[in-house]
């Protein structure tokens, strides 16, 4: 053909089947951008904090980090001690532990949640009441004073009858204490426990709808943490995922899904030596979890250990062991958050998230770049992959562990261009999705 020449193809379908087809899967199509929007690409913590109601001040978080640093002082003063304690690389030993140290200093805390669940116990309401106004005051003060963590809120009791109307009263004094302040904060975030059953969550999704008429708010302002605890949150009497249907309960406030490791351990009979984020009945219960959310915007959190960094030096390095390793198997199964109960816990929480992203750095940034110059190399990526990609390095960059301006020199992306990648649009996974 000349240069210049459109070619003529031949078909054979008429135009209206296209059509028909297209109408036939509208409601395919509007139900797959409702159920399944894609993570909302906000910041998700690399912990959550859980402090009880009545023990929460207004140096909480300065106390927690502080108390970390003590921890490293005395047990691994040095990187070199702290790459004999967790087994460190020499070229991360001194990143990793300046960058914790410095974490420590200026973020020690990235999610905190006030218990007035389990880590609270049954007070008299009266008791119980002036905690969650205090807690409400006291939150309001940090994010006004700019001392807060990127999150901050409240785990209530749950829905059961026997704690319901106490769950309900609490969430309520806290919310209008905080309305009573100037407003809710842009980090809120609630912690509904124990969910059994989708209803649970619609009764939420109700409450807070009440809340949001009685204030004046935009609906579905407030959003909420679903709580995994219960064998029946993952498998239901009928056979069917109840996890996946409490996230279509909570009609678009879910947040996240948050795996509790003892009680569900201690519903499936697992003895109290063996309850552990690592149990294969924990596994089975984060992938249920995790594939339920997929898709969602839901994100899903590991739970915690038990094992506390305390005592003489030995004792704390084997806890510390326990903790960086549970926290390395968490994030290469893809579960970015977890929970942590002392400050002890915080030196291997942000060691292990740090090395994470260090150690992978290079390798995701080269692969990144040839993706984005659509260069050839030993691997053919594919969107979804440069999806993965930009995401660990922009959850590096969140946590602390990198730096833009060496992500940038690696890929030849600043943060917008990170953020495109992450947030690529649905046909552009799937045009060659293999």
């Amino acid at each position: 053909m000349g240069q210049g020449q459109q070619e003529k193809v031949a078909t054979s379908l008429a135009g209206t089947v296209g059509e028909e087809i297209s109408a036939s899967l509208a409601p395919v199509d509007a139900e797959l951008a409702a159920r399944y929007p894609g993570d909302p690409g906000t910041r998700q913590p690399v912990h959550t904090v859980y402090v009880p109601g009545d023990l929460l001040t207004a140096d909480t978080v300065r106390s927690w980090g502080d108390q970390a640093l003590a921890a490293l002082d005395e047990h691994a003063p040095d990187a070199a001690s702290l790459a004999a304690v967790l087994g460190l690389s020499d070229d991360l030993a001194g990143p990793v532990h300046d960058r914790v140290r410095a974490k420590l200093r200026q973020e020690p805390v990235e999610d905190l949640r006030v218990d007035f669940e389990d880590g609270y116990g049954h007070r008299a309401d009266a008791e119980e009441d002036h905690a969650a106004a205090r807690a409400a005051r006291l939150v309001a003060r940090a994010y006004a004073d700019g001392t807060a963590p990127p999150y901050t809120g409240i785990r209530m009791k749950c829905m059961e009858a026997a704690v319901r109307d106490r769950g309900i009263r609490t969430l309520d004094v806290f919310l209008t204490g905080l309305m009573e302040a100037g407003g809710l904060p842009g980090g809120l975030v609630l912690t509904l426990p124990k969910v059994t059953y989708p209803e649970q969550v619609t009764a939420m999704v109700r409450l807070l709808d009440a809340f949001e008429r009685a204030h004046g708010l935009a609906p579905g302002r407030i959003g909420f943490e679903i709580q995994i605890e219960t064998s029946q949150a993952i498998l239901a009497a009928d056979g069917t995922a109840t996890v996946a249907r409490m996230i279509q309960a909570a009609e678009g406030r879910a947040t996240g899904l948050h795996y509790g490791t003892f009680d569900y351990s201690a519903c499936l009979g697992v003895s109290a030596a063996h309850q552990a984020s690592d149990h294969p009945a924990a596994d089975h219960a984060k992938a249920v979890m995790q594939v339920a959310a997929a898709g969602t915007g839901v994100r899903v959190s590991d739970g915690s250990t038990n094992v506390l960094p305390v005592g003489p030096t030995a004792q704390v390095h084997a806890a510390w062991r326990l903790h960086y390793g549970l926290t390395r198997r968490a994030l290469a199964r893809a579960y970015y958050q977890g929970w942590d109960m002392h400050p002890g816990h915080l030196p291997t929480r942000y060691a292990a998230v740090f090395a994470f992203y260090r150690e992978g750095l290079a390798a995701a940034a080269a692969r990144l770049a040839r993706y984005a110059e659509r260069a050839t190399g030993d691997v053919m990526d594919e969107p979804a992959t440069a999806k993965a990609l930009s995401g660990y390095l922009l959850r590096g960059l969140d946590c602390g562990a990198l730096d833009l301006a060496e992500v940038t020199g690696l890929t030849g992306l600043d943060r917008a261009g990170l953020e495109a990648f992450a947030t690529p649009r649905r046909g552009d996974l799937t045009a060659s999705a293999g």
